[in-house]
């Protein structure tokens, strides 16, 4: 049996389809689990932003599940708690005067009646907004305007490292990589990488380029990375940290 903590970077998906939801009793709380019995040999609990979720082993009684549950139900209810208080700081609310984190440091959004168009001055994001327009949706537009700048700034850099012309760049939106590199299509990179400090986003733009010399992750490939970016195990460690960070827009 195992337990299993999840680090989401973004949105997920919905539930599993054939997940049966139920709660069960931890002290005094009644805490809701979605269980999926399959063809799994261990019972794994696994929290993240849509609650707990178990998958168990057919053979298994719900008495044992649940009792499994409460044997580790201190450590249910304080993940549950600690993503709890981190969606709240997530999930933002694009509107005047709202902060959005922004390579290291912070952007004002400032709304404005127009023609919901978007423009950058300096690092204040200005939304000029139909009076029905969605407000999020503008974010994410100037955050990917401004994404695509700075991303083609350092693909550029690091092209120059290896003496060859630099790739087509493309964003990215994937909920679960933060690059991908292709030797047809060119390099893209998930956008949100924007709300992270510069050197995050230069490590996965040295990781991808690397691909272009080994498309794979055998040890050639990441002499090439360290011959990019030399503390790259550090950046790696805390870019999988800092994920829980970025915003939910």
């Amino acid at each position: 049996m195992k337990l299993l903590e999840q680090l989401p970077l973004f949105r997920l998906p919905p539930a599993v389809p054939d997940a049966k939801s139920r709660h069960v009793l931890i002290g005094a709380r009644a805490v809701s689990y979605e269980l999926r019995q399959g063809k799994g040999r261990r019972l794994a609990l696994t929290i993240d932003e849509r609650g707990l979720r178990i998958g168990a082993p057919p053979r298994l009684t719900l008495a044992e599940i649940e009792a499994f549950v409460r044997s580790h139900g201190d450590w249910v209810l304080a993940k549950l708690d600690e993503y709890a208080a981190r969606n709240t700081q997530r999930f933002l609310r694009i509107c005047d005067g709202a902060r959005l984190p922004l390579l290291g440091g912070e952007a004002a959004v400032r709304v404005v009646g127009g023609a919901n168009r978007v423009l950058w001055r300096g690092d204040e994001l200005v939304l000029a907004a139909r009076p029905d327009a969605d407000l999020d949706a503008l974010a994410r537009r100037g955050l990917q305007r401004r994404a695509l700048e700075h991303f083609a700034i350092r693909l550029g850099h690091y092209a120059a490292l290896m003496d060859r012309p630099a790739p087509p760049l493309g964003l990215s939106s994937a909920r679960g990589r933060w690059g991908s590199c292709s030797t047809q299509t060119g390099i893209r990179i998930n956008w949100r990488l924007v709300h992270l400090p510069p050197h995050l986003g230069d490590y996965v733009v040295a990781h991808e380029m690397a691909h272009l010399v080994e498309m794979n992750h055998s040890a050639r490939f990441w002499r090439v990375v360290g011959g990019l970016f030399p503390d790259w195990r550090a950046a790696r460690a805390e870019l999988k940290r800092r994920a829980a960070e970025i915003p939910i827009l």
